[in-house]
């Protein structure tokens, strides 16, 4: 009977291929295993549940919380991109795009930016907008006055500074009613 001779160099390959394969199928074993407990494949973290904390840097800037959903995480980017602009009377009524900002102007844009507005609003309409009462993650604070945000636990506001910041304090809404994009 014939027997069949294997090459040193042959074996340590299969072996290496097959510590990859064992190494591999551990790997997806894994991943399933926590895909199901967590609900499914994604990377992303979960947007359902208790609202997070938006986080506020030494600079100004909003960090969204891990769980926030991409209309607020837009929300968020959108007003970082103006949170050093100056306060301008109208300034972003006539189209989101200005040197300055007043209060309608700042919480337009922020809205615009999650996709829960087409076109700047004053602070009278933005009473009306959206849906009556505090939202889960966004919240509209408005009267024919005066209009600020709150969004993720940040107030958007161009009160307490020269114009459109985030503040960690919330105000008094005594006086204001009180909106959000449904779901949001």
């Amino acid at each position: 009977m014939n027997r069949l001779t294997i090459s040193p160099s042959v074996q340590r390959t299969a072996m290496a291929l097959g510590a990859a394969l064992l190494v591999t199928v551990a790997f997806f074993l894994l991943t399933s295993a926590s895909a199901v407990a967590g609900g499914g494949l994604s990377t992303q973290p979960t947007k359902s549940g208790k609202p997070g904390k938006a986080k506020l840097l030494p600079n100004g800037k909003a960090i969204p919380p891990d769980n926030a959903p991409r209309r607020v995480v837009k929300a968020i980017k959108a007003a970082n991109e103006i949170r050093k602009t100056k306060y301008v009377w109208g300034g972003g009524h006539g189209s989101f795009e200005s040197k300055g900002y007043d209060c309608s102007g700042a919480v337009s844009y922020m809205l615009h930016g999650a996709r829960m507005l087409k076109t700047p609003m004053t602070s009278g309409s933005l009473a009306h907008w959206g849906k009556k009462k505090k939202g889960k993650w966004i919240t509209v604070y408005a009267n024919s006055g005066h209009t600020y945000a709150m969004v993720a636990g940040l107030r958007w506001d161009t009160s307490g500074g020269p114009g459109p910041r985030w503040h960690k304090s919330k105000r008094s809404r005594a006086g204001y009613k009180v909106r959000h994009y449904k779901g949001y």
